[in-house]
Formats: C-alpha cells, structure tokens, sequence
C-alpha cells in the first residue's frame, strides 16, 4: 500500500515539530477569521471553552445551515413523495457522499455510510448485528482495554450474547508501548493467530492525546482481518484517508465535529466479509442532525482540517511546554513529547494532567472559577473505576477557535497552585 512520503524534516503523521510556534504566528489571520464565526464565544467573552474532546462548539454556518432547512423544507426521509420529503431525501444521500469524500474514500463505489446517534451507537451495531453473527466457538478478537469505554462495553457484549448461544468466544487486549502509549505494532503479530477475526481500534485517544499510528496494524495482522476504528477524536481534528489507514469500518460522533449531537456515521468498506447492514428496523432518522453534519463538513473541508491540526497541535505543545515546568503536575502520555524542541509525536489537541496534591475534581472547579471550563474525572477510559478520585484527570481538549492567550491563561491560573 503507497505512503506519502513525509517533507524533510517532518515527525510522526508529516508534522513537523519544530514550527509548532511558527504555525500559531503563520496561522494568525486565518485562525481570526474562523473563531470570529462561533457565536458561543461571542456571547460569553469571559469564558475559554478547552472541552471539545466531549463536544465541539458549532460554527454560523451549521446553524444557519439547520435553521434554513427546519423552516423551509422540514419533512421524514424515504417517507414520501412530495417536494420536501424528496428534498430531504436526497440531502441526507448527499451527506453520505460528503462523508466518504471527507474521509477519503478511495473506492466510493463498494462502501457504504450508515447514520446512527453517535460512535458508541455505532460500534455497538458493529459488534451485535455483523461481527456476532460471523464468530465462531473458539474464534479470537482483539480490541483496545485502555481506550475509551465505548470501544470495549460492545465487543464485551457480543461476546456475553454468543457465551449464552454456547458459542466462547476470546476477547484479547491490543498491546500497548509503555513508553509513548501507542498500540505496539511489534508485539501484536505474535497475538494474531489463525483464529483471530477482528481487531478494533481507535485513531486518537481521547485521554492521552497521541495518533495511535493505526496505519501500522495492518502490516502487523495480516490482509484477511477486519479492522474496525473509534475515529470520534479524529474526525474534523486532523486529516483522515482511508487508502492510507486500511480499516474497514471508520465510525465517529457528529458533535465532535462542530455537527448536532446525536449523530454519527458508520463507514463500511464492505470488502473483507459480508456487507454492513444495521439490524431491525431503522425508523425516522435525525434528519435535523444530518444536515447539520453536512453543513459542518463542508465548513471543515474550506477551513482546512490540516490547517486546523497544525493549529491544534500548536497549542497542545504550548500547554505541555509549560506543564513540564511546574513541578506540581503530571501530564499523562508521552513523556519525551513535552518540550517545545522534542522530536516525539506531539499531542492531537488533547492534553490530560493531574496535581501532585489537589484532586483534579478540585482543581477542574477552581480552573472553571478563573473561567477554564475543562474535563476533569475518569473520562470515561476503559478498565478505570469512575469513582476512584485518584484515577480522575483534568482534559484540556482544543479546536480551532482556542487561543495562545487562552493557554497562557490557563498556565498562570495552574501556576499560583503549588
């Protein structure tokens, strides 16, 4: 499979480390332009908004985007016949075009897009109506057992329904590199057996913030396996090509990528098994929610979703330069990608940290007190006891309208905390 070859100098994913601070001057203007278009922040200029890992603010033009389809032509799809319900018919069919073009779809022809309510909706039909039904007594899969939950609770439940069919099925945890927590692509070809017929992945952990280099998964299990990829931190984050990462099923959360909550995709290749149909019957689909992800598609593809990384990655390498300055904190991940000068791959917009005495529960109230509103609990990781104070995190998670002002905000608040 071809690789674009990566510019001289370039890191992990073509980015090169070193402009981190180059991109937030470069990008000034453009990154003006584009915050100027949420209305949110306008209406509350006290506030940085730095939890867009749990959902994105929206831009103008998905707004007006909905707000024009709701008073001008709201009707069922696949319904009717008459003008509106035809008109929304073929929206929805247009968006399912825009997705596969978003996501780089090299055979637009043998896949499908199916919308559901977001990625763990999507996972789940992944996992019950068409991984289920193929596994057999003695079959083994493989998925991630320190990613987010949604991407381990369905395969677990696929497996609890076939164990009560008779049917044992193994569910075995991908192997991660202890250093920078990627996946490692070295040790999971001797977990990969004549028996393995599934690996489940995700594209950016939500937690540590890294690119879990998926595109080497394939190399590592063979060209028969499916894979399946949790891309909800992904999607309108970073640019996405499907020829290059060789998955076969993609699925991600509209809302985390400045859409409507309560819709997502599944894209399915349709290739290596049977094709992706969703069980039962699927009744009304959120129309509203799909249009809002075609409208929030198309004002990603003009903003420019590499500019946007570049930006996000910029000031995600700002925050842990900091952070490795002030003695108090722990940032999660990576160590040898603090530096503003390191050569690891740098985090995807999302930094996760603790206080050495402060729990971070506390410390989410006081960063929300100096009007930082961030995450700050379990994050909802797999095989991590929500209840557990000493487990909680606090998220700082980027977009593209955050700001270097907003970071160095943040960084004087954390600062007064010894």
């Amino acid at each position: 499979m071809a690789r674009r070859r990566r510019a001289p100098g370039a890191g992990v994913n073509g980015v090169n480390h070193g402009d981190d601070t180059d991109a937030l001057t470069q990008l000034r203007g453009w990154h003006s332009e584009l915050r100027e278009q949420f209305p949110i922040l306008a209406n509350h200029p006290g506030l940085a908004y730095l939890d867009s890992a749990a959902t994105s603010q929206k831009p103008r033009a998905v707004l007006d985007a909905v707000r024009e389809y709701l008073v001008t032509g709201n009707a069922n799809a696949g319904r009717g016949t008459y003008p509106w319900a035809n008109a929304t018919t073929a929206a929805l069919e247009a968006v399912r075009g825009k997705t596969r073009a978003f996501l780089g779809d090299p055979e637009p022809d043998r896949s499908s897009v199916h919308f559901v309510s977001g990625t763990t909706e999507g996972l789940r039909a992944i996992a019950l109506d068409w991984l289920a039904p193929q596994l057999a007594d003695g079959d083994e899969i493989l998925v991630p057992f320190e990613d987010h939950q949604a991407n381990l609770v369905p395969w677990r439940e696929a497996q609890r329904q076939l164990a009560r069919a008779g049917v044992r099925v193994a569910v075995r945890p991908l192997p991660y590199q202890a250093s920078s927590g990627d996946y490692d692509h070295r040790a999971l070809p001797r977990l990969v057996g004549p028996r393995t017929r599934f690996v489940a992945a995700t594209h950016v952990h939500h937690v540590l913030g890294g690119d879990m280099n998926v595109h080497r998964l394939r190399a590592a299990v063979g060209p028969d396996v499916p894979i399946c990829l949790d891309a909800a931190q992904s999607v309108g984050h970073l640019p996405i090509s499907l020829a290059e990462l060789d998955v076969d099923f993609l699925v991600f959360s509209g809302h985390k990528a400045l859409a409507l909550p309560g819709t997502g995709a599944v894209w399915a290749r349709d290739r290596r098994g049977p094709a992706f149909r969703p069980g039962g019957w699927s009744g009304t689909p959120n129309t509203v929610g799909v249009i809002s992800l075609g409208a929030a598609l198309d004002w990603l593809t003009a903003a420019d979703v590499g500019r946007i990384e570049r930006w996000t990655v910029a000031l995600a390498a700002r925050l842990t330069e900091g952070l490795r300055h002030l003695p108090p904190y722990e940032v999660l991940g990576c160590q040898l990608s603090l530096a503003a000068d390191a050569t690891a791959q740098r985090r995807r917009g999302i930094v996760s940290f603790r206080h050495r005495d402060l729990s971070s529960n506390d410390l989410g109230f006081i960063l929300h007190s100096h009007g930082f509103l961030v995450r700050a609990d379990g994050l909802c990781r797999a095989g991590v006891d929500p209840d557990d104070p000493r487990e909680a995190a606090v998220r700082v998670s980027l977009h593209v309208h955050n700001t270097p002002e907003e970071i160095d905000g943040l960084l004087a608040v954390l600062d007064t905390l010894d």
